[in-house]
């Protein structure tokens, strides 16, 4: 597999409130995290086992707007929190770049990577299509985070037109890690949670 899911990505209008939300939905509270300054954004994190996790992140007010657009559609975002985008590691971050993606070098706290998102922002296909990432030193937010038992169980996908998204996950190696469906939210996350399964959307 040329990729894998590294996380899942909750987006709010403000950290509080995000962390709320997921408080409510899976039973344990996301750990603060910290700032990224490069975009203006701040986060908290929860984990999904020993390789995967759960972002909560929302525009940081105490930041300076950045000079590009924020990550994950976050300067249009509105409404209530909800699953906008998913991110997958690689080792070959340039080699898969699409065209319309731009590499950057991000930074929060000691933890240092390379993120390959949309140029403007917006995650494409209505977040169905990933974002890339490549760790560098200072580890990754797995190791580091307790784990409560919650699993990640299945991720679907939904796009009218599911041909060109198993086309656009097919160079990425990743059609048969999640499903695909022709209808419904565009993103879903089943979590297992001790003997039931939550869905997060």
């Amino acid at each position: 597999m040329t990729c894998q899911l590294d996380h899942l990505v909750v987006a709010a209008r403000t950290l509080s409130e995000g962390i709320s939300h997921i408080s409510q939905r899976l039973g344990t509270a996301p750990t603060l995290g910290g700032q990224h300054p490069r975009m203006g954004t701040h986060n908290a994190v929860l984990s999904l086992g020993p390789d995967c996790y759960l972002e909560v992140i929302s525009i940081d007010p105490q930041a300076p707007p950045p000079p590009q657009p924020r990550w994950f559609g976050l300067d249009q975002f509105s409404g209530v929190p909800r699953l906008v985008h998913w991110v997958v590691r690689t080792q070959s971050i340039e080699r898969l770049c699409p065209d319309d993606y731009r590499v950057l070098s991000m930074e929060r706290a000691d933890f240092r990577w390379r993120f390959a998102g949309p140029v403007d922002g917006i995650p494409p296909l209505n977040g169905t299509i990933p974002a890339l990432i490549q760790w560098q030193e200072g580890g990754h937010p797995c190791n580091r985070l307790p784990d409560h038992g919650l699993r990640l169980k299945r991720l679907t996908l939904a796009h009218d037109d599911a041909h060109r998204l198993r086309t656009e996950l097919t160079p990425l190696g990743l059609v048969d890690s999640v499903a695909i469906a022709n209808a419904g939210p565009a993103l879903r996350a089943q979590i297992h949670i001790g003997g039931k399964v939550v869905d997060l959307i």
